[in-house]
């Protein structure tokens, strides 16, 4: 049996690995490898047909190989700021034009908003933004099209059947991306999580969400806009866009604006 003094030894060298070679979830699993090699009883885990020990997840295992997580390293996209608007019946969403991998400007005039004619409140369409990879974004762009034609006024009832396909379905589970939709009657943020949330009115009848790096710069100008100013939704997307490109490096004046 493991003594508690070779436990701590134990996780003493894999606490050094982890630093040393970079395996991320080594020090969070030292605590259980030990405990992995035998159960209570002092038997040997159960074994695949060839005799080897079966991987226990979340455990290191020098034996098994290393994921493609561990193996690659994939260039970080970071970008986007999309804002969603309305005001007294009025509803924008821009979206900036920037792309960028790691350092790089890749694209600086990309289109992150659709409309999608012809659904929606009363059928004047629905209004999608999207924030983080773009093949991701359209792929839930597809199926979030197909939720909705299934129940084409309840935007409401398509975001949540869409959040619950993501977030249960294990292809589209490992999608990256967040979507922001809008008609007439909702604005709603749609995320991988199974998250579905409304944002509060600032006033009645006004409301501003906002997602992706400059998101935040883009909200608190929209929310002072729409309290202090008379500016349209239009507007207001745009001023606040505008401000989000000048604070936030992932993001630029290129501005995209759809309305209802």
């Amino acid at each position: 049996k493991w003594s508690s003094k070779n436990r701590k030894i134990l996780r003493s060298i894999l606490g050094s690995l982890a630093g040393d070679l970079g395996w991320t979830q080594v020090r969070e699993s030292a605590r259980l490898t030990a405990v992995a090699q035998k159960d209570p009883t002092g038997r040997a885990l159960s074994t695949s047909g060839t005799g080897r020990r079966r991987h226990e997840p979340g455990v290191y295992d020098p034996s098994m190989p290393r994921t493609d997580t561990e193996t690659t390293t994939r260039p970080r996209i970071r970008s986007t700021t999309v804002l969603c608007v309305r005001r007294d019946g009025r509803v924008a969403m821009a979206g900036d034009g920037q792309v960028t991998m790691g350092d790089v400007v890749a694209k600086g005039d990309a289109v992150k908003v659709r409309k999608l004619d012809g659904l929606g409140a009363d059928q004047a369409g629905v209004l999608v933004g999207f924030a983080g990879s773009a093949a991701d974004a359209f792929a839930l762009l597809e199926r979030f099209e197909e939720k909705l034609k299934q129940s084409p006024g309840n935007v409401k009832k398509a975001a949540v059947e869409l959040a619950k396909l993501w977030r249960t379905d294990r292809m589209l589970r490992r999608l990256e991306s967040l979507l922001a939709v809008a008609d007439r009657s909702v604005t709603l943020l749609v995320s991988g999580t199974g998250d579905v949330i409304e944002p509060s009115e600032i006033v009645p009848g006004r409301q501003a969400l906002a997602i992706g790096s400059g998101g935040n710069y883009a909200t608190a100008a929209a929310r002072a806009l729409l309290q202090h100013t008379d500016h349209d939704a239009e507007s207001v997307c745009r001023e606040a866009m505008t401000i989000a490109g000048e604070l936030c490096i992932y993001s630029n004046q290129n501005v995209t604006v759809l309305t209802l």
